[in-house]
């Protein structure tokens, strides 16, 4: 396999190194600065998406009126839609903006052929950098990079080629994109901020001379956001009475884009707005339902929902059940509350606990094609939300989905800390948990069964034998990736039909990765070939196919293929037609037989399959293979080929860290909030 075996396909490239801090005390808030390095910060932002845009386009937004960081965004919620909303329409991809078209594109496609790009390229370049793109991609080659899946060596090639040989490695213009690049990259790693050392080691690995005067001139130009962070290790040091008392605490420097920097910063904003507003009306039996709720758990969450505009609940797939308990006790004391899960299968099992029209999924409920509608004010029209599936929430998201909460209502924000975090960048549920500033409630409902028993343990960092008398858990040797690709074949069409009685269309394979001898590409062309076997008339796909559908970084949704026309490959995905049109669909669509574990997050079948080939073992975390591990509900079989590195990873390695801010964001809020 492929050493990268995350989600999203990425090309070999210098990346910085992911940076440590996920167990470590949590510094002050930090705030935007630019001491030492004689800079000024960007300021009034109206909104996001306007600093978003003028860093993609490379330029320096305007200078701040104010002192100490950027400005917080205006808030702007959508506008009010009614409280029924329409059901959602056959999904196409968009077409490009009317402005964005004609002439814009076809400006683009001259400039990239001319620098020995496909022009093919025209318009997402078009989308990325503007109607302009062609004469930004002219005066600046290298914000090529703006373009998904281009790499870095391409991006000279494209320079040289289009400047005649001109602009080496430290040309000004290529140091300013990839200072943006590298941080983009590291958001799809999860990080909202890079340590300054970090980045300027990856500029450095990029052919940058002087790291260090490229970052400053950075931040001077406003295209990155500086932070003083108090360096956690000398706590450590104070405690074991290594430090000067008189000696002034060292600290970290974080760098980060105003994107994420700005999202952070509203998404705490939103979740103390709600913890400030929140007024308890002694007029409703809360106690009562309380009582009447079905298990003590379930019974807590209700009592500290009760009494706070924001809680954290924890729990496993049993758990479940508490907000979905929540939720009808609400209602029944004439609260307009709501069950909100990540993935339309998260919604479906929440059935018979909550009622089906008090329900959505997390997209239809921003989008508007679900939930309660809008008020006037263009917030949600709720009393009390529940998300489940909270550790999926990317900081833009959570920053939405929030500034979207009405004042004065209730937000509790469920889910398991121990699976695989967002595939966008942050940790906001962890974060959350980790910051301590609203009730928490965690769940004693175990989940049920040998895999349930099984999942639990790797929780805590153990990986034990469990006693499945039902062949509930089977774990299956393998000597080789063939192996074990002929195997997980073998268990999908005979064996785990025959013996445990779930079909192969229920069965989910899940491997680490996309390419390599047991990736999802392999395992898929063996599976197609077994299941349903067919030429690919329809650009690689047939009818009947199982697949993923992926309009967007961080989105896979599950279908079936039905049929193609000129329009497109038509899909059925969970009951909701989806046309994908033809030139998107070897970009938007996979074979879905076998996924990753990130993609398999937020849903359950009936039985799962593991793959683990011997290449896997320094992919996984304890994370990963939780996630995985506890996708199927009645069966488990494992294909593993990485021996004692299993253990060992489920002991030694949780997770891989990221750097965030959204924590220490929230506690110094707390603190303030406390002194006053």
């Amino acid at each position: 396999m492929t050493e990268d075996r995350e989600d999203r396909d990425r090309e070999d490239r210098a990346e910085p190194e992911e940076t440590a801090g996920e167990e470590t005390a949590a510094p002050r808030r930090p705030r935007p600065s630019t001491e030492g390095v004689g800079s000024q910060l960007p300021a009034e932002l109206t909104d996001l998406a306007a600093a978003v845009r003028a860093i993609e386009r490379g330029e320096r937004p305007a200078a701040s009126a104010r002192s100490g960081g950027p400005a917080r965004p205006a808030v702007s919620r959508p506008a009010a839609a009614p409280s029924s909303a329409p059901a959602p329409a056959p999904v196409a991809r968009p077409a490009l903006p009317a402005q964005l078209s004609g002439d814009a594109v076809a400006a683009a496609r001259t400039v990239l052929a001319a620098g020995g790009a496909p022009e093919s390229l025209a318009e997402a370049a078009v989308t990325a950098l503007g109607e302009r793109a062609g004469e930004a991609l002219r005066e600046d080659p290298w914000q090529i990079l703006a373009l998904a899946g281009i790499r870095v060596d391409q991006a000279d090639g494209f320079a040289k080629t289009l400047l005649g040989g001109e602009g080496g490695p430290g040309d000004e213009r290529r140091v300013r994109a990839l200072v943006v690049w590298l941080l983009e990259r590291a958001a799809e790693r999860g990080h909202t901020a890079l340590e300054w050392g970090t980045l300027g080691a990856a500029l450095g690995q990029n052919g940058v001379a002087d790291a260090e005067e490229t970052l400053k001139a950075a931040v001077a130009d406003g295209l990155v956001l500086v932070f003083h962070v108090p360096d956690e290790s000398a706590g450590a040091r104070a405690a074991a009475g290594d430090e000067d008392e008189d000696e002034e605490a060292p600290v970290r420097l974080l760098l980060g884009l105003d994107r994420y920097a700005l999202a952070e910063e509203s998404l705490a904003d939103g979740l103390s707005r709600l913890v400030n507003t929140f007024e308890a009306d002694g007029s409703q039996d809360w106690e009562g339902a309380a009582g009447a709720a079905p298990s003590p758990s379930a019974a807590a969450l209700v009592r500290a929902a009760a009494g706070s505009g924001l809680v954290a609940h924890t729990g496993a797939e049993a758990a479940r059940e508490e907000p979905a308990a929540l939720v009808a006790a609400a209602r029944s004391l004439g609260l307009r509350a709501w069950a909100v899960a990540a993935t339309e299968d998260g919604r479906r099992r929440l059935a018979g606990a909550v009622d089906a029209e008090a329900t959505a999924t997390l997209a239809g409920l921003l989008s508007g094609h679900e939930g309660p509608g809008r008020d006037e004010d263009g917030a949600l029209a709720l009393d009390l939300l529940a998300v489940l599936d909270a550790p999926q929430l990317d900081v833009e998201t959570a920053a939405t989905l929030v500034e979207s909460v009405p004042d004065g209502a209730r937000l509790v924000l469920s889910g398991d800390p121990a699976v695989l975090w967002s595939p966008g960048p942050g940790r906001v549920f962890a974060d959350l948990l980790a910051a301590k500033v609203c009730p928490q409630v965690a769940s004693r409902t175990p989940d049920p069964g040998p895999v349930g028993e099984l999942v639990s343990g790797i929780g805590f960092g153990e990986l034990a034998a469990v006693d499945a008398p039902g062949k509930e858990v089977v774990i299956v040797p393998v000597r080789d990736a063939g192996e074990a690709v002929h195997r997980t074949v073998q268990l999908v069409a005979d064996s785990v039909p025959r013996v445990i009685g779930v079909p192969p269309q229920d069965t989910q394979v899940i491997t680490p990765g996309h390419g390599g001898a047991a990736g999802t590409r392999a395992l898929n062309a063996a599976l197609k070939e077994r299941l349903n076997p067919g030429p690919g008339r329809f650009g690689g796909f047939d009818p009947g196919d199982r697949v993923v559908h992926a309009p967007a970084a961080g989105t896979a949704v599950p279908g079936t293929v039905v049929s193609a026309d000129a329009q497109g490959l038509r899909l059925d995905c969970g009951g909701t037609p989806v046309v994908v049109a033809p030139d998107a669909v070897p970009a938007e669509v996979r074979h879905g037989w076998a996924v990753t574990a990130h993609q398999a997050a937020g849903r359950r079948w009936p039985a799962a399959v593991v793959v683990l080939p011997g290449d896997a073992a320094q992919a996984l975390t304890r994370a990963w293979i939780y996630t995985a591990f506890s996708r199927g509900e009645r069966h488990l079989s494992v294909v593993q080929g990485v021996e004692q590195a299993l253990p060992r990873v489920v002991a030694e390695v949780p997770a891989r860290d990221r750097t965030t801010r959204l924590r220490d964001i929230l506690r110094e809020q707390a603190a303030a909030a406390a002194a006053e």
